[in-house]
């Protein structure tokens, strides 16, 4: 009868770098997911100004009114962008 070759014993499994490769994204992820809960807990977003429904009527007004209004500085943009030839005369 033939002898059965000897039967070799395979390592654990976190003897293969492939098995280390395959946890480490998932526990990147899972890490970074903490990292970023403690900055959204330690730094919160600032609250918007308590008057910033007056301050959009404010900023209507401003607008609504000729004298201060933003449209001569535009106005002067539009023109300075837009080339001699095409320029008004």
């Amino acid at each position: 009868m033939p002898s059965s070759p000897p039967l070799h014993s395979a390592p654990p499994w976190w003897k293969f770098g492939h098995v280390w490769l395959v946890i480490a994204g998932p526990v990147i992820v899972i890490i970074a997911g903490f990292v970023t809960l403690w900055i959204a807990i330690s730094k919160p977003d600032p609250v918007v100004a308590e008057d910033y429904y007056r301050q959009g009527i404010e900023i209507n007004k401003t607008l609504e009114n000729p004298e201060k209004s933003w449209a001569p500085a535009l106005k002067g943009r539009n023109h300075a962008a837009t080339p001699a030839q095409d320029q008004p005369r």
